[in-house]
């Protein structure tokens, strides 16, 4: 996947808008709260919430590390984005998007 794969399954996900954080980073919310973020700088990574059971396996993995400044709350950056099919790499942006949205008020998640 590329940018313009993962910024167009983003922006499919019912209420999702995009905006340019920090300078650099493309970054993807549902009502402000992010859910995934990739820079428009460098090498293309992306960095997402994932379940808190699976955050140890996942950071296990060779090309995926804890995320700078957001690990405690299990978000990962997977650094080497080939080392997840896109599949997978949709399935885990689904989840992401899935929890934040889970988080906010009730009144809100419609």
């Amino acid at each position: 996947m590329n940018i313009e794969d993962i910024q167009a399954f983003c922006k499919k996900l019912p209420g999702v808008k995009e905006d340019i954080k920090w300078g650099a980073d493309l970054c993807f919310c549902i009502v402000e709260k992010l859910f995934c973020v990739v820079p428009l700088e460098g090498e293309l990574s992306i960095t997402l919430k994932v379940r808190d059971d699976e955050f140890d396996e996942l950071v296990s993995r060779e090309g995926i590390i804890p995320a700078k400044y957001l690990a405690r709350n299990k978000w990962i950056t997977v650094k080497d984005v080939t080392v997840l099919n896109r599949k997978e790499l949709e399935g885990y942006i689904k989840q992401s998007y899935e929890i934040v949205k889970s988080k906010l008020p009730r009144k809100l998640r419609k």
